[in-house]
């Protein structure tokens, strides 16, 4: 039988999220516009990429569900909903310091992938040894 595994990436980002708000910084994320469903202002769009800022203050409604990141936000003084699939997202960072996390595009292939005979093998180890040094 085969298990579905459920990929980190929403559980990550919104850990980082909260961390970020709790310290007084502003998440922003950054998000590959070509992945299918992603619904941003395209005006915005540089190099198939867009960075959005997701602080409770810019982002009404926020939600961070493991599907997706949606939120209404005014772009250029007009309001547009914004979707993004959660695997369009590449990272979540904050403004004040550049402190966050980037997601690997092969993030949910290697989240699936069998495990390597390497580290079958280092599972199959012996316990470290370890020796009190004065």
């Amino acid at each position: 039988m085969e298990q579905r595994g459920c990929s980190k990436r929403p559980y990550l980002i919104r850990a980082m999220h909260e961390w970020m708000g709790d310290n007084s910084h502003t998440p922003h994320i950054v998000v590959d516009t070509s992945v299918d469903g992603v619904s941003v202002p395209v005006e915005h769009i540089k190099d198939g990429k867009i960075i959005l800022n997701v602080s409770d203050s810019a982002a009404h409604n926020l939600k961070l569900t493991n599907d997706a990141v949606s939120f209404r936000a005014r772009f250029s003084g007009a309001q547009f909903d914004v979707w993004v699939p959660i695997q369009s997202v590449l990272g979540i960072y904050a403004r004040e310091t550049g402190q966050g996390m980037v997601f690997s595009q092969d993030t949910e292939k290697a989240e699936h992938a069998e495990p390597s005979a390497e580290i079958e093998v280092e599972e199959t180890r012996s316990h470290p040894h370890l020796t009190i040094v004065k």
